[in-house]
């Protein structure tokens, strides 16, 4: 989320005759792992979240013979790219990885390619920070003959530190997530070269440069949302939207204590993109029903504070926030703890004035000793302006404790990671995220003709039935767009937007159909994988809860007040594979 790794890093392609030099194969290693790093960045915030994977396939002369990266979740893997790319130079070659592969749990698509192609060697920049999934494709590939080899853990050096740090940099906001529990984020600001936001009046636009503006949007593209106060909402009235720059619109967060936000706001239209305001229980309840009608989500907290809107949003499946609030909002959240990196563009101006605002307020602080200072701080010139970047909290750590048993060791996929009779899935990254409807498994559905169609998940025949059988010919392009959607994040919002800009093109029946269309989805997908089944079935006895805190119709909801649909389809499913077990050949679908 943070500066692109090819500006971060100073990533550029080291060619073979320049590793050959350094007379190292450890050299070579590196350059090509910095190399998968960089094909990673390319996705960062095209489809959010998701993990940011490069796959680079060389030749044991050291010829590049393919690349991939990964687009977004349930979307052709990096691997499976390069693979395609290479062909038969895969046999006995060498693939580098940013990061372990490991997208879903329960997905071997990336690890199967790598075998099937013949490849000899695989290494990987980074393990995977989450622990489930730590270590299971490593173990796989060994399992299978490939040798696997993960950069800097048998040998050290300057050029391996700069190649971990690079893969550290492209999955910064996964790694802080998994170490911290909350989403990583970033305080950017604007200030005059006398460190204002504003002037005394108010005003601030335009501190910084349009060169700097357009970093800024660049920014928010890699970001999965963007906060700002009531104050910011009052005087500046922002849109936040990421034009100019980056790959999708991210969520806007308004966090007001008291709720005294104007009736007319930019952000209260959600044409585009959605707005969710966090606030204190019970403040202006008329207000919170003028949001609701203009389709604004609210969230109301027991107390407001950054750390527990942070924890809330992380459970939401997010990654990357970017802050861009005044300094009252900005000095509380550095305060939480929950800010990890800092942008700060510094404009060549002087506007003075004792009462201007400035980017963070107060902290408590009186003496200098007291002051945070700044970890692997860097400065770029961007037109006139200067941009002074650097963490507040250091990158975590993602080279675990080696582990002394044999990583070849069989590990039951199938063992619960805790004992529980309720068992909760959200995101695709979790340990049963491979029930979740956005997972990486393409099916094949009858369409009214009769005719079998391929969807690439389940999410994507879902929302594209919620225009089916519409005689119109926006509603046939809603469905074409929509099956068409390079990820299951697309096609959720595709799908989103229309039915609620055009909701004269949904199915007049839809709310009565739903559930009958997402089941028969589900049943499909889990009758064609038996990894998938078999990942099912061994829930039985277990309450299933699709853990969204705000999907109050197939989550359970943040305090369990949803009807979490979904979690009660997979146990219906559960139950008639269970039921259907004791008839072999019955079919399933």
């Amino acid at each position: 989320m943070a500066v692109s790794v090819a500006r971060g890093c100073g990533l550029s392609m080291m060619c073979k005759s320049s590793a050959q030099n350094n007379n190292g194969s450890h050299v070579l290693d590196a350059s090509y792992i910095r190399r998968a790093a960089q094909l990673a960045d390319k996705s960062a915030g095209f489809t959010s979240p998701h993990p940011n994977f490069g796959c680079v396939i060389a030749t044991s002369a050291g010829d590049v013979v393919g690349e991939g990266y990964l687009y977004a979740q349930g979307t052709k893997p990096a691997e499976v790219q390069a693979v395609e790319a290479a062909g038969e130079w895969c046999r006995r070659a060498t693939a580098y990885l940013n990061m372990e592969p490991g997208d879903c749990h329960g997905d071997h698509t990336a690890v199967s390619s790598l075998i099937k192609a013949g490849i000899g060697r695989v290494v990987v920049g980074i393990r995977h920070p989450l622990h489930h999934m730590r270590g299971n494709a490593i173990r796989a590939l060994r399992s299978e003959g490939v040798q696997a080899d993960v950069l800097g853990e048998d040998l050290q050096s300057k050029t391996i530190e700069e190649a971990l740090k690079c893969c550290c940099l492209v999955n910064a906001p996964l790694l802080y997530r998994a170490a911290y529990r909350v989403p990583f984020s970033v305080l950017k600001y604007a200030m005059t070269l006398d460190g204002k936001i504003a002037a005394s009046s108010g005003h601030a636009a335009w501190i910084s440069s349009k060169l700097s503006r357009s970093r800024v949007f660049e920014l928010r593209g890699r970001s999965d949302a963007i906060i700002v106060g009531g104050n910011t909402v009052r005087r500046d009235n922002p849109r936040l939207t990421a034009r100019h720059g980056g790959g999708h619109l991210p969520m806007r967060i308004v966090m007001s204590q008291s709720l005294d936000l104007p009736e007319v706001a930019n952000l209260w239209d959600i044409v585009e993109v959605p707005t969710v305001v966090a606030t204190q229980r019970g403040a202006r309840r008329t207000f919170q029903k003028f949001l609701a009608s203009k389709g604004v989500e609210v969230i109301e907290f027991d107390m407001l504070n950054p750390r527990d809107v942070m924890e809330y949003f992380h459970d939401r499946g997010y990654l990357s926030i970017l802050w861009e609030c005044g300094g009252t909002l900005a000095a509380s959240a550095i305060s939480s703890g929950v800010i990890h990196k800092v942008f700060a563009f510094v404009a060549p101006k002087i506007i003075g004035g004792k009462d201007a605002p400035s980017p963070v307020g107060e902290l408590g602080m009186v003496e200098m000793t007291q002051t945070l200072n700044l970890i692997d701080v860097c400065y770029e010139q961007i037109g006139p302006d200067m941009l002074a970047s650097g963490f507040l909290q250091p990158i975590p750590d993602p080279t675990p404790v080696i582990p002394s048993v044999n990583e070849t060791s069989a590990i039951d996929p199938m063992v619960l990671p805790y004992e529980s009779s309720i068992i909760f899935f959200y995101k695709t990254w979790d340990p049963y995220g491979a029930l979740s409807n956005f997972s990486p498994h393409p099916i094949q559905m009858l369409d009214e003709s009769g005719c079998y169609i391929t969807w690439s998940s389940v999410e994507h025949y879902y929302q594209a039935h919620k225009f089916i059988g519409v005689k119109d010919t926006a509603a046939q392009d809603c469905v074409e767009q929509i099956k068409s959607a390079r990820s299951p994040e697309e096609a959720a919002r595709m799908g989103r937007n229309w039915q609620r800009q055009r909701p004269d093109l949904v199915r007049c029946d839809w709310d009565t159909v739903k559930i009958d269309v997402m089941y028969k989805a589900l049943k499909c997908k889990f009758s064609i994988y038996p990894h998938l089944n078999s990942m099912l079935l061994a829930t039985a006895g277990s309450v299933l809860v699709e853990a969204s805190p705000h999907d109050l119709f197939w989550g359970g909801g943040r305090e369990g007040e949803g009807l979490n649909y979904l979690g009660r389809l997979l146990m219906q499913l559960r139950s008639e594979f269970l039921g259907e077990s004791e008839h072999p050949h019955r079919p399933l679908a």
